[in-house]
């Protein structure tokens, strides 16, 4: 018979982060997926209280803790950790059997699995016949677009290639949707964010029919992102289009997109195994009313929308989109300003050394 595997190893495999806690709720044991979740060792949280590094925002869940006895199991549940932003996980929390007042707690990021829900998941996988049939459309879209390009030049020209380039892209997009319920994400290589950010732009102008003032701050020293261009651009065309929907309405509507570097940004990747740094941010502002505050901390999950006739599965796809380039995407408002806030932080391309450009 095969040798099993000590319980040691079995938990050191694991990839959701494990904490031991004392029945005066000290951390007493971790493994490597827990010290990468919160970015320390065990030789630095063996002792230390739980809050010094984990904050619940929920009451019941200190009320749960204290007690030492509860058997529960939550998602999305809001924490913060030392020194990163808030974030939504999914927890376990168990007593020891025979060991009164010691309890087992696990985190996960919500999400982690980069996969959307069974149900989204069901929803945007295109079936092999309607794809055909969308796509057989498109060639002609393309091929036309082509033939007026012969007979254009000047402005009128880069518009079809514009078309042109769009078409293309909205091929691939339906290919990336048919495969969006599967865990492989797409190849990431190195990309120009600003280019990425002008592609998207362009598109969105191109169909723009109101007054909102689109803003650039970018910084010109940031070196290449590590991630998909096309995918960056789907995620950028669906920002900047809900961020100029949402201040259309406004006395002076207008939405600012800005890069810049923000150093000692880290995210626990638990599915990669090791903290990624993800110094570069997008930024997509608007000044908007803001969204229905009931359903901001739902916003990225799917079929969840305050449009009319929305599905929503537009934000579900961007988180999707921006996972797989093992990226991350939140969201703020800041009501005494006036302003909502997207933001996107993706990796530096390894070529570069992590430096920044000169």
């Amino acid at each position: 018979m095969t040798e099993i595997p000590p319980a040691a190893s079995q938990l050191a495999s694991l990839g959701l982060a494990l904490l031991l806690l004392d029945p005066e709720l000290r951390i007493a044991g971790a493994n490597p997926a827990a010290e990468q979740f919160l970015g320390l060792g065990m030789s630095r949280l063996a002792g230390k209280s739980l809050e010094q590094f984990v904050r619940f925002d929920e009451m019941r869940l200190n009320d749960w803790l204290a007690r030492g006895d509860a058997q529960i199991s939550a998602h999305a549940v809001s924490i913060g950790l030392r020194h990163q932003p808030d974030m939504r996980v999914d927890l376990t929390l168990s007593p020891v059997a025979g060991y009164p007042g010691w309890q087992v707690l696990t985190l996960d990021e919500s999400g982690n699995s980069g996969g959307l829900d069974d149900d989204a998941a069901q929803a945007v996988r295109t079936p092999a016949i309607l794809a055909h049939e969308i796509k057989n459309p498109l060639a002609a879209i393309r091929g036309a677009a082509q033939l007026l390009a012969r007979k254009l030049g000047g402005a009128e020209r880069s518009l079809t290639e514009l078309i042109t380039d769009e078409v293309d892209r909205i091929a691939k997009l339906i290919d990336r949707m048919q495969s969006l319920g599967r865990e492989q994400p797409e190849p990431v290589a190195e990309c120009n964010l600003h280019e990425v950010i002008r592609r998207a732009r362009a598109v969105v102008d191109a169909a723009a029919k109101d007054d909102v003032q689109l803003v650039e701050e970018f910084d010109p020293s940031l070196p290449p992102v590590l991630g998909n261009a096309d995918g960056l651009v789907q995620v950028l065309i669906n920002l900047i289009s809900n961020a100029r929907e949402a201040c259309r309405g406004a006395p002076d509507p207008k939405v600012v997109i800005r890069t810049r570097f923000v150093s000692g940004f880290v995210m626990n990747a638990i599915r990669l195994g090791r903290p990624i740094r993800l110094p570069i941010q997008v930024r997509i502002s608007d000044n908007g009313p803001g969204i229905d505050p009931a359903l901001r901390d739902h916003i990225f999950e799917p079929f969840v929308t305050s449009k009319k006739n929305g599905q929503g599965l537009g934000l579900a796809l961007v988180k999707k989109l921006v996972r797989d380039m093992d990226g991350r995407i939140t969201h703020e408002r800041d009501e005494t300003e006036g302003w909502t806030h997207f933001n996107i932080h993706l990796p530096i391309a390894k070529s570069t050394g992590g430096k920044r450009a000169a």
